[in-house]
């Protein structure tokens, strides 16, 4: 049967104001996302009964509320085929990171399934699908670096520099319903330009909230800001910060106590899966 593999990247939000909320809960937001070369791993094998199932599932999510699978049988009600799809999944990226691996997840199956399912759907229409999922998964459908507005989904495609960066992780899972439900959450952040944040940047909004309510969150960005300037990415809980080359990031890594792991790798406006893709045509 035909088979695909493919990376389902990591985003970073590299600056994320709260702008105001609407009237539906929904919150208008204001964020930077670019892509890193560092990723879960997606592999399909093609199915003639049109049955999904996923393999190398995660603790504690229900198999049919898992994003990979929602993607998966919304595209199959989209497109009416036939076929399924045996999904396995390497697990690299941390729930409750603020990395999106669940919104890439998604991306990278909707993405994945219209090739091996040679559906032939548009990268717009996908993103509309993908934005019924979450709202982070329309950047990963276009995978190219963008400032993005609304809940998310009104993006301005952007190429800002691509530095290496060092992402720690603290061992604790944030609840992103838990943190935009804060009270004490800023929502009134006055609107930017985008220009303006491609010259300046910008903070995140709830880096505050997270630190007061999560004392490794805390911690972490109190030890990494002895090298370099550490932000929070979305709700968190993962932290980083930037440098020049591979080199500097590593050995500031090499630093970090056992006990707070972490990652190093590459910031690029043009999602590996993307070029996966590409090379693949």
């Amino acid at each position: 049967m035909p088979t695909l593999s493919l990376p389902a990247p990591a985003k970073l939000n590299l600056m994320l104001h709260i702008v105001g909320r609407r009237a539906d809960g929904y919150h208008e937001l204001q964020t930077l996302f670019q892509f890193l070369d560092y990723s879960d791993e997606l592999h399909f094998i093609r199915r003639d009964d049109g049955q999904i199932r996923l393999h190398g599932e995660l603790t504690g999510v229900d198999h049919e509320s898992n994003l990979i699978v929602r993607a998966a049988r919304l595209l199959q009600r989209e497109s009416a085929t036939r076929y399924g799809a045996d999904i396995r999944l390497e697990k690299r990226l941390p729930m409750g990171g603020g990395l999106g691996g669940g919104s890439s997840d998604a991306a990278t199956t909707l993405l994945g399934l219209n090739r091996l399912w040679n559906l032939d759907i548009n990268p717009e229409r996908l993103a509309t699908l993908g934005l019924s999922l979450g709202a982070d998964v329309p950047v990963f459908i276009h995978g190219r670096a963008a400032f993005a507005e609304g809940v998310g989904e009104r993006l301005t495609f952007v190429e800002p520099d691509e530095p290496w960066f060092l992402v720690v992780v603290p061992q604790v899972f944030v609840s992103t319903a838990e943190i935009f439900s804060a009270p004490e959450l800023t929502r009134d952040t006055p609107p930017i330009k985008v220009r303006t944040v491609l010259e300046r940047g910008g903070q995140n909004d709830c880096q505050s909230v997270v630190e007061e309510r999560y004392s490794e969150v805390r911690n972490a960005l109190i030890l990494l800001n002895k090298f370099v300037s550490a932000r929070l990415t979305g709700t968190g809980g993962c932290v980083f910060g930037a440098f020049p080359n591979e080199a500097e990031a590593v050995k500031v890594a090499a630093q970090l106590p056992a006990t707070l792991p972490g990652f190093v790798a590459k910031g690029s406006n043009i999602s590996m899966l993307h070029r996966k893709l590409q090379s693949l045509s």
